[in-house]
């Protein structure tokens, strides 16, 4: 069973890559009218560049819906901490980004966010024995002011590696 899951995976991962176009940053033009879906859903269609961010720390977003964002993650050494296992600041990281993409993902075009606050609880230590992660983010509750989200890393084998919630502020973009 976890075989076929890995393999779904790595197959998902390598449709959303061949997709995708160079890593960049999205100027505020390009996403100026659009919903935060149809922002997110241009950068999955290759019109928009991919976030730097998954390049350094080898993360993909794999799916987006209203109030879900999904991302992949494959833990590697040189993302450990001297300890011997994965660093803190990656699960922080890929929880982040399918925290606040699962708010980017409900907000109506001329809205943005920024996180206020992130928490997040390691119940296991994450290696490179690991393939694949992935965090599953799900909107609580969006309102004119204030978003909060959770989401839940987990390997193929469904284990939980961590789990965390967000608070991020709504506010009005720019004209």
């Amino acid at each position: 069973m976890t075989e076929d899951i890995l393999a779904r995976w790595r197959s998902e991962e390598q449709a959303v890559r061949a997709r995708l176009a160079a890593p960049g940053y999205v100027r505020p033009e390009q996403v100026r009218g659009r919903t935060g879906l149809e922002t997110l859903q241009a950068i999955f269609a290759g019109e928009l560049p991919s976030p730097l961010i998954g390049e350094t720390l080898d993360f993909v977003p794999i799916h987006m819906e209203p109030g879900v964002a999904v991302f992949q993650g494959r833990p590697q050494l040189k993302h450990y901490n001297p300890l011997g296992a994965v660093h803190g600041g990656w699960f922080a990281t890929l929880l982040d980004s399918a925290l606040g993409c699962a708010v980017h993902s409900a907000l109506p075009a001329g809205k943005g966010y920024t996180t206020l606050e992130l928490k997040l609880n390691i119940v296991r230590a994450l290696t490179d024995a690991v393939p694949l992660v992935r965090a599953e983010g799900k909107l609580i509750h969006l309102g004119r002011q204030m978003a909060t989200s959770e989401a839940r890393l987990v390997g193929p084998d469904g284990k939980l590696y961590a789990h965390g919630t967000t608070t991020c502020l709504v506010f009005d973009q720019p004209s």
